[in-house]
């Protein structure tokens, strides 16, 4: 009988070597969302301030990060900007800025859209009551639009996780090029062991990214029995 590829996983350090991978997903991943969430609500209330030049070039950069591919992003910022301004950026600090370039634009609509969802008459409520603009985004729309955001900003945040895996072909030694490695190591001895790693990447993603959407949906079923 053929010797299973599955013991690829237990030979030497492999599995070490994919968790530590995971490590470095997660790494990016969490600098990237929060980097995202933090400026993503400051570019949400951009887009609706009153001064019609800030809104346009607020939907200029939407549109462009819309446009524009993850990895020719990536490609960018690694290959491009950072070589020819002379600065020395890692692999991963290239992909964090990507990500979160990226996610600010994705966030912010999100922040808008959430925003914009709230009913008109609310606003004018606080500005009947004397509130700033800056006290009426703090006590009334933000802690509203909270609540109508989460479900989408976990969506974008679990999105992130897996888009990190572009970073592979920057050279960024994350969990998909562990994997690889792994499997090009053993090619010889372990033909199918691919299907055993890939699955064990897999099963790495849906430990990391379904918890979070499982709390999330707790978060908005508790939210929605206090409405």
């Amino acid at each position: 009988m053929q010797d299973m590829g599955i013991k690829i996983l237990f030979e030497g350090d492999h599995l070490i070597r994919l968790l530590e991978g995971m490590g470095v997903t997660l790494r990016i991943s969490l600098v990237s969302a929060g980097g995202s969430v933090i400026l993503g609500m400051i570019f949400g209330m951009l887009m609706m301030a009153d001064h019609a030049v800030i809104r346009w070039v607020s939907r200029i950069y939407l549109e462009f990060v819309r446009i524009m591919p993850q990895l020719v992003l990536l490609f960018l910022a690694y290959f491009g900007a950072a070589k020819h301004l002379g600065w020395d950026l890692s692999g991963e600090q290239a992909a964090a800025a990507v990500f979160t370039f990226w996610g600010t634009a994705e966030m912010g609509d999100l922040v808008r859209g959430a925003l914009q969802s709230i009913p008109r008459h609310q606003r004018q409520s606080g500005e009947a009551l004397g509130l700033t603009k800056l006290q009426i985004y703090r006590f009334i729309l933000v802690p509203q639009a909270l609540k109508r955001l989460i479900p989408q900003a976990v969506n974008l945040i679990t999105r992130m996780i897996k888009t990190t895996s572009l970073v592979v072909l920057i050279g960024v030694a994350e969990v998909v090029k562990t994997g690889q490695q792994i499997i090009e190591s053993a090619r010889l001895t372990a033909p199918d062991a691919a299907l055993w790693v890939y699955g064990a990447v897999f099963l790495l993603y849906f430990a990391v990214c379904w918890p979070i959407s499982a709390a999330a949906g707790l978060l908005e079923k508790h939210w929605g029995e206090e409405v």
